[in-house]
């Protein structure tokens, strides 16, 4: 008889698939990673890797579902006990001190693969606009609170500008996986944009 494994074990066998799984996208990008390499990385025979996900997409959407899912629960702890909408905003957009940077999400590269190379995939199509959907969540969501707050002015629609929000991550994504830093200048853009936000939330309310 097999010994039992505990709800623990698998649920930390599973996290530690992911984080492995996470740093070989990181290394080799969506496109050419393979299960294997997930394997050798991870220290999983096949069955062991194979009983928690069924395909390399699976996988990648079980790593995309996961940081939205804490960025998402992460920002609604915030939101009960916010002392400036503003700051978190800033938070949600470039880490803890809140300052535009040159720091962009490793994993980025990779995401853009996955739905610009499986945009005519019905089921990537699906995910990408689900994974929208609880962006623009997050992003109104907040933003909705900071105007009824009156820190924020409701000058604009809050979706308005959560949209604006996702459409300048996402370009910048692709900006920086495919150019030189030099060219992109991310912290400049980001200053940039920091002043648009103001601009749409706060000094239109003065």
């Amino acid at each position: 008889m097999s010994p039992r494994v505990s709800k623990e074990h698998l649920k930390q066998r599973r996290a530690d698939i992911m984080e492995a799984a996470r740093n070989v996208f990181i290394k080799h990008g969506y496109e050419h990673t393979t299960m294997k390499h997930v394997m050798e990385s991870a220290g999983v025979s096949r069955g062991g890797l194979y009983q928690y996900f069924s395909n390399k997409e699976d996988l990648f959407e079980a790593l995309l579902e996961e940081g939205l899912t804490d960025e998402a629960e992460t920002t609604e702890d915030s939101l009960e006990k916010v002392e400036s909408y503003w700051d978190l905003l800033m938070q949600l957009l470039f880490g803890e001190d809140g300052s535009p940077n040159t720091e962009m999400d490793p994993l980025a590269p990779s995401k853009l693969e996955f739905f610009i190379t499986g945009r005519n995939n019905e089921r990537r199509r699906a995910y990408g606009e689900k994974r929208y959907e609880m962006g623009l969540q997050i992003y109104d969501g907040l933003i909705t609170k900071g105007q009824k707050s009156g820190e924020f002015s409701d000058r604009y629609e809050s979706q308005i500008i959560a949209r604006s929000i996702i459409t300048f991550i996402d370009g910048l994504a692709l900006d920086h996986a495919i150019l030189p830093e030099e060219k992109v200048k991310l912290k400049e853009q980001s200053v940039l944009f920091v002043d648009y936000l103001r601009m749409a939330l706060i000094e239109s309310s003065s």
